[in-house]
């Protein structure tokens, strides 16, 4: 009798010892995707991520005052596309980089489209206001730009030279005013393209 006591016990410990392991073990999965979330990684449902060299399918998006803006519509211009979101710190980093070279290349040809990801219009606004960007920011409310361009994580900068096609594809917060300035001119000059690589 006193056997069969010791065995249920041991069974019964041995039930709670595992139980315990599985909770240890969701626990740590949970952790590890809320450090993920709060260092600034985004996950989205991006597909295939577009070519160098090859044609970018158009797209339409609305601006902050309403507008709706197309691709298309500045054809023959140099375009950098920008997906950003205001809780993104490496996106919010590169902003300013942007508006310095979008000041000074915006009257020869150049034009930055930063097309925020899922956020209310609201906040972007307040955003682009304190930080006093002028470019365009387009609202992707559904996510559907962001997956034509194959967008997985936030930020990603996207170079599109003036026949529409594709010349550079940056994964990451690696914009700045030199890095611009140089793609710029390499399109100009249409040197053969290259795809970046995140460090």
């Amino acid at each position: 009798m006193s056997w069969v006591l010791v065995s249920s016990m041991e069974g019964l410990t041995m039930n709670i010892f595992l139980r315990s392991l599985n909770y240890i073990r969701q626990s740590l999965a949970l952790a590890v995707v809320l450090v993920a979330l709060a260092s600034g990684v985004a996950w989205s449902m991006g597909s295939r991520v577009p070519v160098v060299g090859t044609a970018v399918e158009d797209f339409q998006l609305v601006d902050l005052s309403g507008k709706m803006q197309s691709l298309s519509q500045y054809r023959g211009k140099i375009v950098l596309v920008n997906f950003w979101a205001t809780w993104c710190k490496p996106c919010t980093t590169e902003m300013p980089a942007m508006q310095t070279i979008y000041d000074k290349l915006r009257d020869k040809g150049f034009v930055v489209l930063a097309v925020n990801e899922l956020e209310d219009d609201a906040k972007v606004r307040e955003h682009i206001k304190q930080y006093g960007h002028t470019f365009p920011v387009l609202m992707d409310r559904d996510n559907k730009v962001a997956n034509q361009f194959g967008v997985f994580g936030l930020p990603v900068s996207v170079f599109i030279d003036q026949e529409g096609r594709v010349q550079e594809y940056i994964k990451g917060g690696l914009l700045t005013e030199q890095k611009i300035d140089e793609t710029v001119a390499r399109i100009q000059k249409q040197e053969p393209v290259k795809a970046a690589v995140p460090r």
